[in-house]
């Protein structure tokens, strides 16, 4: 005699595969520095806490809404409007909190995610204007310094600072 599963028990399978695929699709910082990786005793987490991990669901661009787990793969879609959803994580890594404290209350940890994911775009392709502006890319520099575009905006940060 065959028995079928119950309902429950198969939309919890599922659910824990979709956690675990998408924990380790995703990465907890934009950079490949290993002193970031959640197993690294450098993240500045205590026991049992989690870092931040971030998706992006992005518009625009005459392409339809797409959802992304990692910045690597939202950086090949050269996606220029993208917020960033946080998928796991209670705990801001260190890197997370330098790059917030670097932005000197001109962007949040949220914020520096979403602008980070986006590719063709302010602040990666524009000068630095204001202080403002300075503050927002001193976070983007130390949140991810992988980007893309990181060379444009360290030039463009250090003209405004001259």
């Amino acid at each position: 005699m065959h028995r079928s599963r119950s309902p429950r028990l198969t939309l919890l399978g599922v659910v824990v595969a979709v956690t675990v695929v998408l924990t380790g699709c995703s990465s907890v910082g934009p950079d490949s520095d290993a002193s970031e990786d959640p197993t690294s005793s450098d993240t500045g987490l205590g026991s049992g806490a989690s870092p931040v991990v971030f998706g992006f669901v992005c518009d625009g661009d005459g392409e339809d809404r797409a959802t992304y787990t990692t910045y690597s793969a939202v950086w090949e879609a050269e996606r220029t409007d993208c917020s960033a959803k946080r998928l796991t994580g209670s705990v801001p890594s260190s890197q997370q909190q330098a790059a917030v404290a670097a932005a000197r209350g001109d962007a949040s940890l949220v914020e520096l995610a979403s602008v980070c994911a986006v590719r063709g775009a302010d602040p990666w392709t524009s000068a630095v204007a204001d202080q403002r502006g300075a503050n927002l890319a001193a976070g983007l520099l130390r949140y991810c310094p992988g980007h893309p575009e990181t060379d444009h905006l360290r030039d463009a940060l250090a003209a405004y600072r001259g």
